[in-house]
């Protein structure tokens, strides 16, 4: 009986289990697992030795008591020794090892026993009753005026009751002041109902990233913003000042092995997660974009240049993606057949991919991010984003207002990089999907090199968009359009109208444009009334000017300059004033290449076919406008042309999200284009079920 009793005393004491073994992103992660897994058992971790890069070895805390340290009078030197150990505070074998292996970090148990009782208060440990930061800098203010450690502890307990530190602490850390120690860090650690680990490491300062002069922008690996290890990083330059906004690091190998392991960790609770849920995350997300528009806005003009109103629009275009994927639910519903064969029915599903991936170009820094990972993640996708390293900026916002909405660690990830990284993302086996806007020459690279990989992939490559004009079309509307679509954006948008064919000539319509394109104002993007802000960099303005010699030198006629321009408090801007050229021809290497700036070519064609003839032969004709009063021309082009998007008397633009944005080869290499139904499908894959119940005898039931 007694024995039995003993027994379920012993099973009624609670264990202190070690935690469960596993893989991290990093140290901080490792040990943010350990601690929070010992705070549910009932102890605390330590760390005990570090390497910062290589190992971290973490221990059990026991806030135990300090044995008797009285010197006898005499003692031997085994007296002493022994003395020195009883010292110490009492040692748990407790032992967990996290080493870093090919990136990621490995946690194993050493030991997991411990030699005390787990703590029924977890607040009872000496670690909860450290000072937070502003509770030492007032510690410091209220000695340099004279108050005793009770008095400032009463004053410390008024706006914080379950403060458990007692005068005694309060006295050590004015030591610490009066010694001219003021890193917070040396005497704040992380309290164990958050983080239970008592660490130096981890004190909760701005992080590393933000730190640096210009900043660093971070990486973002399974919910955190990182700063990379990467010693190799590019400017990021306000082009019209040239100042250095911000630095982008070249994200390592690790860290993208990382990023990949974190995306790919979190797809099956993702996936599993309702889609009611994930709309709702999208739902608040589309919330806190319009909270920070101006900030969003200020910053793609600080980055890329554009004008306050065009940034304001890259914004709200995307938030228009970001409200479509609000109700994605309706257009992933699959297909149901009952009975096709004796009792069998049959039903199609629409799943998630996996780890997806988008590399995003710099013209539209808010929208193009939105295009991919807003549509992916709803689907039931995790991502990998790597931005522009032009104009990061806004996506690492939008990312923070992401998690800020509910999206789960690791769902959304981002990377930074040129053209190694971008090599990385189409051979990494994880990653199932790429989706890509871009230069064409880039654009062709990445088709082929994912696509050899067996990747799904979308790629929107190159952009050469015409205007056709006809005699009879409406003078006003027509140069509002050509003027608006030609110029904004300085030109640098994928859907820029930069060829305009004038059908019946240019003469008619040359004065009143020459004269609108010079009422337009070119100053700094942050000015109100800009029109044109600077091109994104200076590399971009010397090969416009370039292209616009060379168009000179083949016999094309400088209609209006843009080349020379200044703007007063400026003088080393991007600028490029709004530039028309005409009589150009097609064998000119402006018209085959693409211009991406305020460079308007002007075209003649004798009729409607001729001029429909000039745009198919382009090999950039993304897009197609025709301005003209004749429904008959219009039904004729429309027909006719061969481009994905086409627009009868105003500009082609991006569509609806609710619409697939649409290009044709060699402008759109891939399986399925952008946004709507395409989108979804390009994001997802089609499982069919066929099943088959049979009904159960009566007899056999009852047996059973």
């Amino acid at each position: 009986m007694m024995d039995i009793e003993c027994s379920s005393e012993l099973n009624e004491q609670p264990q202190m289990l070690p935690p469960p073994p596993g893989t991290f992103i990093d140290r901080e992660e490792l040990i943010q697992h350990v601690g929070e897994f010992a705070v549910s058992q009932g102890y605390v971790v330590t760390i005990k030795q570090s390497k910062r890069d290589k190992v971290v070895v973490l221990g059990c805390d026991r806030g135990g008591v300090y044995r008797n340290r009285r010197k006898p009078i005499d003692e031997s030197a085994e007296c002493i020794r022994r003395r020195r150990t009883g010292s110490r505070l009492t040692n748990c074998p407790f032992e967990v090892v996290g080493k870093k292996d090919d990136g990621l970090w490995v946690l194993t148990v050493k030991n997991g026993t411990h030699n005390h009782e787990p703590l029924k208060d977890i607040a009872e440990h000496p670690s909860a009753r450290r000072f937070s930061e502003k509770e030492v800098l007032l510690i410091k203010e209220m000695t340099e005026a004279g108050l005793k450690p009770r008095q400032i502890l009463k004053r410390l307990r008024q706006s914080n009751p379950d403060l458990l530190s007692t005068p005694k602490h309060v006295y050590n850390v004015k030591a610490k002041l009066r010694q001219g120690n003021m890193s917070v860090r040396n005497y704040k650690s992380l309290k164990p109902q958050k983080s239970a680990v008592r660490n130096n490491y981890l004190s909760v300062m701005e992080p590393s990233w933000r730190q640096h002069n210009p900043p660093r922008v971070p990486n973002l690996i399974g919910g955190r913003f990182v700063d990379s290890q990467s010693f190799a990083s590019i400017d990021v330059i306000n082009p019209a000042t040239q100042e250095v906004v911000s630095q982008v690091p070249l994200t390592t190998n690790e860290e993208f092995r990382a990023a990949v392991f974190a995306a790919k960790r979190a797809f099956p609770s993702w996936r599993n997660t309702p889609s009611t849920i994930r709309q709702r995350i999208m739902f608040k997300f589309q919330e806190l974009i319009r909270r920070d528009i101006d900030k969003l806005a200020m910053n793609i003009t600080n980055e890329h240049g554009k004008a306050l109103k065009d940034a304001y629009d890259d914004v709200l275009c995307g938030l228009e993606v970001v409200e479509h994927a609000c109700g994605l639910a309706n257009l992933q519903i699959g297909e149901f057949v009952s009975n096709i064969s004796n009792g069998v029915d049959s039903y199609s599903i629409r799943e998630p991919l996996g780890v997806c991936a988008g590399i995003c170009p710099f013209d539209f820094p808010a929208m193009i991010p939105l295009w991919m990972f807003s549509t992916a993640v709803t689907c039931g996708n995790t991502f990998i984003l790597k931005p522009s390293e032009k104009d990061p900026g806004a996506a690492v916002m939008l990312a923070e207002l992401a998690a800020e909405a509910g999206l789960p660690n690791g769902v959304l990830n981002i990377v930074h990089g040129s053209n190694e990284i971008i090599s990385t993302i189409c051979d990494d086996d994880d990653i199932k999907a790429v989706s890509f806007v871009g230069p064409s020459t880039a654009g062709s690279y990445v088709y082929s090199r994912a696509s050899a990989k067996g990747k799904r992939v979308q790629c929107n490559i190159g952009a050469k968009n015409h205007a056709v004009v006809m005699p009879d079309a409406s003078m006003d509307t027509t140069l509002n359009a050509l003027v608006t679509a030609g110029f904004g954006g300085a030109g640098q948008k994928r859907m820029s109208l930069s060829t305009v064919v004038f059908v019946g000539g240019l003469t008619p319509w040359e004065d009143k444009l020459v004269e609108r394109a010079q009422a337009l104002r070119v100053q700094p993007g942050t000015e109100p009334d800009t029109d044109i802000g600077p091109v994104i960099s200076k590399q971009a303005k010397e090969l416009i000017c370039r292209l616009i010699q060379s168009s000179v030198g083949s016999g094309a006629k400088l209609v209006v300059d843009g080349r020379n321009i200044l703007v007063p408090g400026y003088e080393h801007g991007n600028f490029i004033g709004p530039t028309i050229l005409s009589n150009v021809k097609v064998s000119m290497e402006c018209y085959k290449e693409e211009t991406c700036g305020p460079v308007l070519l002007c075209m003649e064609a004798d009729n409607i076919e001729e001029a429909i003839d000039i745009v198919n032969r382009n090999k950039y004709g993304n897009g197609a406008s025709i301005f003209t009063t004749s429904g008959v021309t219009a039904r004729k082009f429309q027909t006719e042309i061969e481009v994905g998007q086409v627009g009868i008397n105003i500009p082609i633009s991006a569509p609806f999200p609710f619409s697939c944005f649409t290009s044709l080869k060699p402008l759109f290499a891939g399986d399925f284009n952008f946004d709507g139904k395409a989108g979804i499908q390009f994001y997802t894959q089609i499982k069919t079920v066929s099943q088959q119940w049979k009904d159960v005898a009566a007899g056999t039931s009852s047996d059973v």
